[in-house]
């Protein structure tokens, strides 16, 4: 017991005589610590003695100019992120023209810094309710078709009811593709617009509306994607047994048996071995077993079996 003791006093003053060692040699040889909260004028007084070269810049409004007008997506992207918080009138009326660039990205975050203005987007006969006449009445389906894409991105109600008269009405696919899409982005289904989206006539306002419906909080039309799995259009199929799976639409196991069974695309029939596994309805045993050893397909019997290691 005594040697414990000697030797735990010992080991004691020995990191006792290293601390104060070690703080002798910091304030002899080194600088004091940056504070942890620095204060003062200008740059050093927010970021201390930190380099200018690693703080972040803030984008000036003729930055903000230069870029939107050189087209550059990588300049025009970094350049309004930096601006985000710089409110420059004069620069909406430069940045406004890219929700109709033939870039996507440019298109995106156009919106995505048009949306933080506090003046000069929302008002009347601003850049917002122009966006909203484009899609009602531009006679050029691919500016209609942007507009609704920008309308999703601006997370405003006015939108939800543009863009599900445009999926519902609009005589150009590629618009109703895009109000599909948007109302995806505006968390909303339109009133019901969505469900009859998934009755288009195009594969891909279908796709639209299905992707939306799954991202959405609150989806009533599962008997409408629950149909999409006889379509004709095998992507239309599989995607619709995914987003029955997404939402866990167990009343849909009958169909999504079905397809597993007879859907002549296998990329269909996998899908719906895994979905059925992830309803966990014991109903769809006797399917997942017939598919685990007689599908054709060894992918599809895989999924099979791993579905009835679910069940």
């Amino acid at each position: 017991m005594r040697r414990n003791s000697a030797f735990q006093f010992a080991v004691g003053c020995f990191l006792a005589a290293s601390t104060f060692a070690s703080t002798d040699a910091m304030s002899a040889g080194t600088a004091a610590p940056r504070q942890v909260t620095p204060n003062g004028p200008g740059f050093a007084g927010v970021y201390g003695t930190m380099p200018a070269s690693q703080a972040e810049f803030i984008s000036t409004p003729d930055a903000i100019k230069s870029a939107a007008l050189s087209g550059a997506p990588t300049l025009i992207w970094e350049t309004l992120e930096h601006g985000e918080k710089v409110e420059c009138l004069d620069c909406i009326s430069v940045v406004a023209p890219l929700l109709y660039d033939s870039n996507a990205k440019n298109r995106e975050i156009a919106a995505w810094w048009l949306r933080r203005r506090v003046f000069g987007v929302f008002g009347q006969g601003e850049v917002y309710q122009q966006t909203l006449q484009t899609l009602q009445t531009s006679s050029n389906p691919v500016n209609r078709a942007y507009a609704a894409y920008a309308l999703g991105e601006f997370f405003l109600a006015p939108g939800i009811a543009a863009c599900a008269t445009a999926l519902q009405g609009d005589g150009d696919a590629r618009v109703r593709t895009a109000a599909a899409s948007a109302l995806g982005r505006l968390n909303d289904d339109g009133a019901g617009a969505l469900a009859k989206g998934l009755s288009d006539t195009d594969s891909g306002v279908k796709l639209a509306a299905l992707a939306s419906a799954a991202r959405i909080n609150a989806f009533s039309g599962l008997s409408s994607v629950a149909a999409l799995t006889t379509d004709s259009s095998g992507d239309v199929r599989r995607r619709a047994v995914e987003v029955l799976e997404t939402l866990h639409a167990t009343d849909a196991v009958a169909a999504v048996s079905a397809a597993a069974q007879s859907d002549t695309d296998p990329r269909v029939r996998a899908e719906a071995a895994h979905a059925l596994g992830t309803f966990g309805d014991t109903s769809a045993i006797p399917v997942l077993t017939k598919l685990s050893t007689s599908d054709s397909n060894g992918f599809v019997r895989d999924l099979a079996q791993i579905a009835l290691l679910e069940l």
